[in-house]
């Protein structure tokens, strides 16, 4: 028996969609909270499974989660024991990887086996590792797990060769409770690192140049709780836009900060698409006439993100032209164009670019969400698609959108689950 996500295609959206908090920060923030010795409140947690596997690994852990109301966690380390971490959630998670900076910030060891997750391509943890062993952390790979152990941390300047989000979060949690100070540079500039910092702040780290290239942690001795609410999600949110620029008469996307979106709403005017942007929240007219094709290149951020290059990919099969998407964050990250190609879209990949060539009509046929964001592009195609669209493994889309059906149904569109043999 299967869950699928069915969509007939044709329906226009309109309406207001309110964006959740952030999946990206939500991953780190939740393990981040252990480190405390006392209560932490996270206000604005979105409900997706990725939450609820967090939620199973502490337990294993002794940590106590309740949940205060729909979107309000409390998050109890007092009796907390330092367990191996080797049961079946850590490979379903591939954030499950931030409890190694956080246990070994706190107990100076920590075992855990290789975390799972969305496979696209290799995605080292040679970079967090090397960064916990600048702090004196030894580390050792048995069986599958890593044990990673330290009699002291000792702050360190540390280069990463790559601007890595895990990496940074990670080192700088271990860092908290490490001697002296540690400098981290070519750090990630990601809008979830100073999420993540402001809420240790908070706790009592002493945490600088969080959104900069250069972060500075001085070690503390004890962090204690707190209140902490979430940034909107900034993924979730241009997913919205995307959805909107494809499908919808007039929407509104609220509940979001539009300078996290740069990159994207400056791309989508520049193909033809009608945008006003507010404080908090960004209208979408549709489109000012047919759609122009464009290159984009994805980098980190402030640059374009690319966790909506594929959503955008099902988009440009509808402008004029030749689109061309370089991917260098994930070079392997173009499943989701063999998906749209059984619908009927122009897409040559040559890695890492893939070539759109439109506009052609998508036609609704069977498809596989072959990773999360590759989820949320063929939920644009279904809605632009002749006919009923019929997503398969549509467990990826629950891990980072919440009632993502629902809140599209809400904007007028035909989408429903089905359970099938």
């Amino acid at each position: 028996m299967e869950e699928v996500i069915k969509i007939e295609g044709g329906h226009r959206l309109n309406g207001t969609v309110r964006i959740s908090g952030s999946k990206n920060a939500t991953v780190a923030l939740i393990p981040a909270a252990v480190l405390a010795y006392g209560p932490v409140t996270i206000c604005g947690v979105p409900n997706i499974s990725d939450v609820r596997s967090l939620s199973v690994l502490l337990n294993e852990l002794g940590v106590q989660v309740t949940k205060k109301q729909e979107d309000i966690i409390i998050i109890d380390p007092t009796g907390m024991e330092n367990r191996p971490l080797v049961g079946e959630s850590v490979s379903k998670l591939r954030a499950s990887y931030y409890f190694m900076g956080a246990l070994l910030g706190k107990y100076g060891r920590v075992e855990m086996k290789m975390p799972g997750g969305c496979y696209l391509g290799p995605r080292p943890i040679d970079l967090h590792l090397k960064g916990f062993e600048a702090l004196g952390a030894s580390v050792q790979y048995e069986r599958g797990s890593y044990i990673i152990e330290a009699k002291e941390l000792v702050g360190n300047k540390i280069f990463l060769d790559i601007s890595s989000v895990g990496a940074t979060i990670n080192i700088m949690m271990a860092a908290v409770y490490a001697k002296g100070r540690t400098t981290i540079e070519n750090a990630a500039k990601e809008p979830e690192i100073i999420d993540i910092a402001t809420m240790l702040n908070k706790m009592g780290a002493h945490i600088r140049g969080m959104g900069t290239s250069v972060i500075t942690i001085d070690g503390v001795d004890r962090l204690m709780g707190c209140f902490h609410e979430i940034i909107p999600d900034r993924i979730e949110a241009a997913t919205y836009v995307v959805l909107a620029a494809a499908a919808a008469d007039e929407m509104v996307i609220e509940n979001i900060i539009p300078q996290h979106l740069d990159a994207l709403l400056m791309k989508l005017d520049e193909i033809g698409i009608d945008l006003e942007v507010d404080v908090d929240k960004v209208k979408v007219h549709g489109m000012k006439g047919e759609l122009k094709g464009t290159a984009i290149k994805t980098k980190p951020y402030p640059g374009f993100a690319t966790d909506i290059q594929q959503p955008l990919t099902t988009l440009l099969t509808q402008a004029n032209g030749q689109s061309i998407i370089t991917e260098t964050i994930y070079p392997e990250r173009f499943k989701h164009c063999g998906e749209l190609k059984k619908m009927g879209a122009h897409i040559d990949v040559m890695v890492p670019s893939c070539f759109i060539n439109g506009p052609v009509r998508l036609s609704g046929t069977e498809v596989v969400a072959t990773d999360l964001r590759c989820g949320a592009a063929l939920v644009v195609a279904g809605l632009i698609a002749d006919g009923i669209t019929e997503i398969h493994d549509v467990y990826h889309i629950d891990r980072g959108y919440e009632n993502l059906d629902g809140k599209l149904s809400e904007l007028g569109a035909h989408i429903w689950r089905e359970t099938i043999e």
